[in-house]
């Protein structure tokens, strides 16, 4: 079982955050990854490179995953993830990151990265990447009054 947890900004280390995690929207739709290795969709986002801000891993990501060449950034919160997922191999170890909210103004005309394709779009996507992760992501997200619409 996957337990997903979340900690206002300041709660957690900075050292202990391992990768951030970014929300993001352009013209009002959302903005969803595909890795060429998956038949899924996922929220940009990666992990943290050595020497590498948590903000600066953020952008980077943002920027690698989706084209993203004008945006607006925030951090919103830190989450957790304990339980056996791809991201962490054991059940027992809690994983820590940082969630963001972007709002993509301008895009690059090609993807310099394992995306396959980008998917801009104004309803939520189904096919999670991460089932147990990211719907929790998006729930917080609306709780802390980032997504104020149902879908």
């Amino acid at each position: 079982m996957i337990a997903v947890n979340f900690y206002e900004l300041t709660d957690i280390k900075d050292e202990l955050l391992k990768f951030a995690v970014v929300m993001a929207k352009a013209e009002g739709k959302w903005v969803f990854c595909k890795h060429r290795e998956r038949d899924t969709y996922e929220f940009p986002g990666g992990h943290r490179e050595p020497g590498e801000t948590i903000e600066e891993a953020a952008k980077r990501e943002l920027q690698e995953e989706t084209g993203a060449i004008d945006f607006a950034i925030r951090p919103l919160c830190i989450y957790s993830v304990r339980g056996k997922t791809a991201v962490n191999e054991t059940a027992d170890t809690e994983s820590f990151g940082m969630l963001f909210v972007a709002d993509i103004h301008s895009f690059e005309k090609e993807l310099h990265s394992e995306i396959e394709k980008i998917l801009i779009t104004p309803h939520l996507v189904t096919n999670w990447t991460y089932p147990a992760i990211q719907p929790r992501l998006l729930e917080e997200a609306r709780k802390r009054g980032c997504f104020p619409f149902t879908e």
